[in-house]
């Protein structure tokens, strides 16, 4: 544990002193953008004939076409094109070590390529080169979404993914939570492999008192309300919403804390437990709470069926390093050995996903999009899965407009103190994205891409597809 934080420290120093050197430059000439039809991601309301002003990489001016004569380098007409913030993956994951650090370095400009412009990481190995590619993106030297990362995630002694700092007490947590914020970490992510319920609430309690955010999974053996209560921000997966639905989560998680049943198992009793009035009791909470949750509906759909397709000839597999490829096998092999047990199962709880993720939206709570796209997270592609999200969460219930909202707006106000836009305003980061087709005719129209403009930069189809290149 000692030795990971002392490592964490040394890169906040080293990252501290970087930080106050020049920066390159990053300005671009003022251009115009006419004949636009601006989405608003926050009424649905979709204003005709607008022209967008861009200048210092921001929304300078934003008005009716003709109505002003700003002077500007270059007027582009976009010809009655649909324009939206640039889409947040609230969920994703750069790690593998240093073994993998260029690789998951190459997968960086797949994001802004499919017009994601921003991104959270959930947590890795790879904290040094996240933040120094945070940084050239910012400066403009690197191609790239802008990152928030939550630095290493918090678990208990030997847990699953390496790079995690290790907590068991009050002391380590105050330790782990001093390392981040000298790393400047956006949030906390916790995850449960091997985590107490004790060091858990711990974490929630003292971040909450640092003012920090906290996400994450959620041991079985913690009590979901008391999570609640201590300030919870957030929940990645659907996994721990369901032990708020469920009539008997406190014996399922006094089972798993005697060590009589596994994660799975009790996954599967919360599952056979679910309770309709229960769970739109708990749903209330969350609202209240102003809990977000992020249901990774894709990866689930993709997991859930890997036992029988084929993703061997996906055209997407060419733009992933071979070695980030090898990290699929993992989840592949575990898959194909399924029994039927197994997979009926599997089934039962992706579309139980789907049910969740439709009641918690109606109840009002926040939902968050995240595809889960890292290295073996196995043929959940960087920039393409994320519109992949939005088509599930459609196809789940919600309209073309509250999909939108879940990579822009809702994603945009989970943290504070940013420029990252979440709506088009004037101020706001110029990180937009330019579409063929009316995003709430069909979520789908976002793939059809004309352009993506990338903190001021504009990139058009061409010089999209030479990124892919």
């Amino acid at each position: 544990m000692m030795s990971k934080i002392l490592t964490v420290l040394l890169l906040a120093c080293f990252f501290a002193i970087a930080s106050c050197m020049p920066n390159g430059p990053k300005s671009h000439n003022q251009y115009v953008l006419t004949g636009l039809n601006i989405v608003d991601t926050e009424t649905g309301s979709i204003h005709m004939d607008q022209s967008i002003v861009i200048k210092n990489e921001e929304i300078a001016e934003i008005f009716e076409d003709g109505t002003q004569t700003p002077a500007a380098d270059t007027v582009i007409n976009m010809d009655e094109k649909y324009v939206i913030p640039g889409l947040w993956d609230m969920h994703i994951h750069l790690r593998g070590g240093t073994k993998l650090a260029s690789s998951n370095k190459k997968l960086l400009p797949l994001f802004p390529a499919h017009g994601v412009t921003t991104v959270r990481d959930a947590g890795g190995d790879l904290t040094s080169s996240v933040i120094e590619w945070k940084q050239q993106i910012e400066k403009d030297t690197m191609t790239g979404p802008f990152i928030f990362t939550s630095g290493p995630k918090l678990d208990g002694p030997n847990g699953t993914w390496e790079g995690s700092l290790e907590v068991e007490n009050k002391a380590d947590v105050s330790i782990a939570l001093d390392s981040l914020q000298s790393l400047n970490a956006d949030y906390v992510k916790i995850y449960d492999s091997q985590l107490s319920a004790q060091a858990y609430m711990e974490i929630v309690r003292q971040a909450e008192q640092r003012g920090l955010k906290t996400t994450g999974h959620m041991p079985m053996t913690v009590l979901i309300n008391d999570a609640l209560e201590a300030g919870l921000d957030g929940i990645e997966h659907l996994y721990y919403v369901m032990k708020g639905a469920s009539t008997k989560e406190a014996e399922i998680a006094l089972a798993v804390q005697h060590g009589d049943i596994g994660f799975w198992t009790a996954v599967q009793q919360l599952l056979n437990s679910y309770d309709e009035a229960k769970a739109k009791a708990f749903y209330q909470k969350l609202k209240a709470h102003k809990v977000a949750v992020v249901p990774t509906l894709y990866i689930d759909d993709v997991l859930s069926y890997l036992h029988e397709e084929n993703h061997s000839e996906d055209d997407f597999l060419k733009y992933i390093p071979q070695d980030i490829q090898q990290t699929y096998n993992r989840r592949l092999n575990s898959a194909q050995q399924r029994d039927q047990q197994a997979i009926t199962f599997e089934e039962r709880l992706n579309q139980h996903f789907k049910k969740i993720t439709k009641d918690l939206h109606d109840a009002g709570v926040t939902i968050l999009a995240g595809s889960d796209a890292g290295a073996y997270n196995s043929f959940v592609y960087p920039g393409q899965s994320l519109h992949k999200e939005l088509q599930a969460l459609q196809a789940a219930g919600l309209s073309s407009l509250e999909a939108l909202q879940t990579a822009t707006i809702h994603a945009s106000k989970f943290f504070s103190g940013h420029n990252r836009p979440g709506n088009i305003t004037k101020g706001k980061a110029a990180d937009l994205l330019i579409l063929n087709q009316n995003p709430l005719d069909d979520i789908s129209n976002t793939t059809r891409i004309h352009a993506v403009i990338k903190n001021g930069r504009f990139l058009n189809e061409s010089e999209l597809k030479g990124i892919l290149e």
